[in-house]
C-alpha cells in the first residue's frame, strides 16, 4: 500500500510541475512572439532586459527550476519503478493498451531535455555566464540593455538550428498531448462532465503553442 501511495503521490508532483511549466511556456511564447511584432528587436529586449533584472522575476526563475528539476526527477524515478515493477508478460498485454505516446513519454522527454540543454548554453548561459551578448544599439544610443534580439536571429539564421528547433518542438507537442492529459488524470479530474473539455483543450494547447514557437524560426529565416 505504501509504495502504491508512494507511486501516486510522485505522479501528483510530476504532475503539478509539469502543469506549472506549461503556463510557464505560455508566458515565455508571448515575449517571443514581440520579435516577430517589432524587427528593430526593442520590444523584445525591453521584456527580455526586464525579465533578466526585475527581482520578483528572477526569484520566480529559480522556482521554475526546481519546478523542472522536480518533474525530471520524477519522471525517471516513476520510469524505472514501472521498468522494474513490470512482469514479463506484460510487454505483449501493454501493446493493446499503451498508445504510442504514452510508451515513448521518457524518450520524447530525453529528447526534450537535451533541446533544453542547448537552449541553456545558447541564451541563459551566454547572459549568467559568459557575458558575451552584446549592447543594445537602438537609433545610434546605447540602451544599456542587452540584445537579445540578434542573438535569437542571427541562431534562426542557420537552419540546421532550425531544422533541430522545428523538430524539437514537434516532439514537445506529442510529450505536451499526452502529458497534459495524464496530469488532470493524476490530480484526480477525471470525470464524463469535465474530460471531453479537457481534452478538446489539451490538444489545441499541444497543437498552438507548439506551433507559434515553431513560426518563429521560420518567419525569421525566411525573412532576414
Amino acid at each position: 500500500m505504501s509504495v502504491k501511495y508512494s507511486s501516486i503521490t510522485k505522479k501528483i508532483w510530476m504532475s503539478l510541475m509539469g502543469l506549472f511549466l506549461m503556463v510557464f511556456l505560455v508566458v515565455h511564447l508571448s515575449i517571443n512572439l514581440l520579435l516577430l511584432v517589432d524587427p528593430s528587436r526593442e520590444l523584445y529586449n525591453t521584456a527580455a532586459h526586464f525579465m533578466g533584472t526585475n527581482p520578483f522575476i528572477q526569484t520566480f526563475q529559480w522556482v521554475l527550476f526546481l519546478g523542472f528539476t522536480i518533474h525530471i526527477i520524477l519522471g525517471f524515478v516513476l520510469q524505472i519503478q514501472n521498468w522494474i515493477a513490470r512482469p514479463k508478460g506484460y510487454k505483449i498485454k501493454a501493446k493493446s493498451e499503451e498508445s504510442f505516446f504514452s510508451k515513448y513519454m521518457i524518450h520524447t522527454g530525453i529528447i526534450i531535455l537535451i533541446f533544453l540543454g542547448i537552449h541553456f548554453v545558447n541564451f541563459f548561459f551566454r547572459v549568467k555566464i559568459f557575458h558575451t551578448v552584446p549592447d543594445y544599439i537602438l537609433n545610434g544610443v546605447n540602451t544599456g540593455m542587452e540584445d537579445m534580439g540578434i542573438v535569437v536571429v542571427k541562431l534562426f539564421q542557420s537552419p540546421s538550428y532550425v531544422i533541430g528547433y522545428v523538430i524539437a518542438l514537434i516532439i514537445l507537442g506529442f510529450h505536451l498531448d499526452h502529458g497534459f492529459q495524464s496530469a488532470w488524470q493524476s490530480i484526480g479530474v477525471n470525470n464524463s462532465k469535465y474530460t471531453p473539455f479537457i481534452k478538446g483543450f489539451v490538444h489545441l494547447y499541444a497543437i498552438f503553442i507548439p506551433l507559434g514557437y515553431i513560426a518563429i524560426p521560420l518567419v525569421i529565416y525566411l525573412t532576414t
